[in-house]
């Protein structure tokens, strides 16, 4: 069934090294082979080019979704106790403003294949892999096998993680797994910090969970990972926050909505124009008709 998640992700990996190989050739500075280094960092550019559509989308679900919680909210009081009720307003309003709860996952969802695909790839990466078969899996050459198993970053094979390799493995995964959960920690505080805290408490308690609930889990789960993989998670996590950056300036917050009949409120025209008080030491105005002056003397 992940097979060919498993051929996608090398295909996409192999293109990349390949270029960067060409371009680079066998670079060993720093004790990092830099073409594939390089290749998982513009597969993770590939990936979030190729979801920058769902992206949007998901962007414009969660506008949506903020444009029409004054109406949510009111539905809900209104049918406070009545489930069922509430349920099938909440569809038909969704459905009259194009609101789609579950596109907010989409990216997140989309992306979870993809590094089941990677950590796949790099742990099938083994020294002890010696069948020729299991060797060229995925499309990968003998050559390729070989050179991907032997790769380096700062001195630790980027198949090799915090529970595997020597210290030098434990020290650059160590390093590398902070800054994967403090980027996660980043980007999900950059996301709520323009969108808000949300105004009831489930949806907050979502919020406080995934600000902190999952750095946290990263933090005791990425010692599983290979290097490779946690380098993915950091390069996407940096790459999200330039992306996300971009993308609440390009789509700001809706104002804040008015009323539960969706328009926003004005403000009443003024009836009358408002006069400007006279200048301090103008001459008094004149009436045009005669006698008016004398008449009002008397």
């Amino acid at each position: 069934m992940m097979e060919p998640v498993y051929s996608a992700i090398s295909a996409i990996l192999l293109f990349w090294h390949a270029a960067w190989q060409r371009l680079l050739g066998d670079l060993p500075a720093l004790g990092t082979s830099w073409a594939w280094v390089l290749g998982i960092v513009f597969l993770v550019v590939t990936v979030r080019l190729a979801l920058f559509p769902v992206i949007i989308k998901q962007v414009r679900s969660q506008r949506a979704t903020q444009r029409v919680q004054p109406q949510v909210k009111a539905l809900q009081e209104k049918h406070k106790g009545d489930r069922a009720t509430l349920q099938k307003e909440l569809g038909e309003l969704f459905a009259r403003e194009k609101v789609s709860p579950l596109a907010q996952f989409l990216p997140m969802l989309v992306q979870i294949p993809v590094v089941i695909g990677l950590l796949h790839v790099l742990r099938h990466l083994r020294p002890d892999v010696t069948s020729e078969a299991s060797r060229t899996l995925y499309g990968w050459t003998l050559t390729q096998f070989d050179s991907a198993v032997q790769a380096k970053m700062f001195s630790a094979p980027i198949v090799e993680g915090f529970t595997t390799g020597d210290l030098t493995v434990k020290l650059v995964a160590a390093v590398l797994i902070l800054v994967m959960t403090a980027t996660t920690y980043l980007s999900t505080r950059q996301m709520i910090g323009k969108s808000g805290w949300a105004q009831d408490e489930p949806a907050r308690t979502i919020q406080r969970v995934m600000l902190y609930g999952l750095p946290l889990s990263l933090l005791v789960s990425g010692v599983l990972f290979p290097i490779g993989v946690v380098l993915y998670w950091v390069t996407q996590n940096i790459f999200a926050l330039g992306q996300q950056a971009w993308i609440l300036r390009r789509y700001p917050l809706p104002p804040v909505a008015a009323p539960a009949s969706g328009r926003p409120a004005q403000a009443p025209k003024a009836l009358v124009k408002p006069v400007a008080p006279p200048k301090v030491g103008a001459k008094p105005i004149k009436s045009k008709q005669r006698g008016y002056g004398r008449s009002a003397a008397r």
